[in-house]
């Protein structure tokens, strides 16, 4: 973090509360999306996060997340969201304690309980799909629409198979043959055929997300990615990507959230043809809108397609 974002944080934080700045200090290394800073004033010490202003209906979704969960799963309180001189802001209360990396508590105990978290964030009330919140009253969510798809589950799920043809780009690009299209399309299929339940997932579950309080209380952070999405497949599937990325958790901890949530070994199956599927339509997204990254997307669909394979041999 720059000065300059230090020194907007001051005034972001001294303007909202209304008292004079003592100290302050950027937090570096655990987020890789907002800029984050901690200020002290005379009565308070808080974090203020912040990004351009684009991003202030991400800050507004967060806010809802942790209200709505707060009843079970312990979290920052968020004072403001706003934006200023072009920078959107979300002010909130600084959590004591270790950041689950450092945090000297088992990583198979947080994650457990991160299982039961889950759980409960899945069972808050929620309408819709996808990851923009645009009805705070009725919590109803939506994907926005793109060519082939309406922005629902069922059309998400049939424009990846509509675009298994044998002129598939996937095909050149090297991340399937032609014989394991059709297997993809039969797994994919399935997934169309079946009946799902809806829920809100976290969508970044890990340990840089949370921090252990001295008292030992478990506390969950950052719900920029939550969406609206097939429960709970959203949230494994994240935890899956982070393993192939090779960030954990390892194959102990993930045993320790799916105890911890109650998932059976038919779900965490069902899991890989869910991650198969976003990885596959991410790519398809990349080619459309950022074909600058297409390589390293179809790197990663390429990897989870022979991760999914191999799963299926055993």
């Amino acid at each position: 973090m720059n000065d300059t974002m230090v020194i907007q944080a001051r005034r972001i934080a001294g303007e909202f509360l209304l008292e004079q700045v003592k100290s302050s200090y950027p937090i570096i290394g655990k987020g890789f999306v907002n800029q984050v800073c901690v200020v002290e004033t005379e009565g308070h010490k808080v974090v203020v996060r912040m990004n351009n202003k684009d991003n202030y209906p991400t800050f507004i979704k967060e806010k809802w997340c942790i209200e709505q969960a707060a009843a079970g799963i312990p979290g920052p309180y968020t004072w403001s969201v706003g934006v200023m001189d072009e920078t959107a802001y979300m002010i909130q209360t600084f959590v004591e304690g270790d950041n689950g990396l450092d945090s000297k508590a088992a990583p198979s105990d947080i994650w457990r309980k991160l299982g039961e978290y889950a759980k409960q964030i899945h069972s808050i009330q929620v309408t819709g799909f996808g990851e923009e919140l645009i009805d705070p009253i009725q919590g109803t969510f939506r994907s926005p629409p793109h060519p082939g798809s309406d922005g629902s589950w069922r059309g998400y799920v049939h424009y990846n198979i509509n675009s298994l043809t044998e002129h598939d780009p996937l095909l050149e690009l090297g991340v399937i043959k032609k014989k394991e299209s059709g297997i993809v399309r039969q797994w994919f299929e399935q997934l169309s055929n079946k009946k799902f339940r809806f829920g809100l997932c976290h969508g970044d579950i890990s340990l840089k997300n949370t921090m252990v309080h001295p008292t030992g209380q478990l506390i969950l952070l950052d719900w920029g990615s939550a969406e609206v999405t097939v429960v709970p497949y959203g949230d494994v599937i994240h935890l899956m990507r982070c393993q192939l990325r090779g960030e954990g958790p390892d194959e102990e901890q993930l045993k320790a959230f799916s105890e911890g949530y109650g998932m059976s070994e038919e779900e965490l199956d069902l899991a890989r043809h869910v991650l198969l599927l976003k990885a596959f339509d991410n790519l398809r997204w990349a080619m459309d809108k950022c074909p600058e990254q297409v390589n390293h997307y179809a790197g990663s669909a390429k990897q989870v397609f022979n991760m999914v394979r191999d799963a299926s041999r055993d």
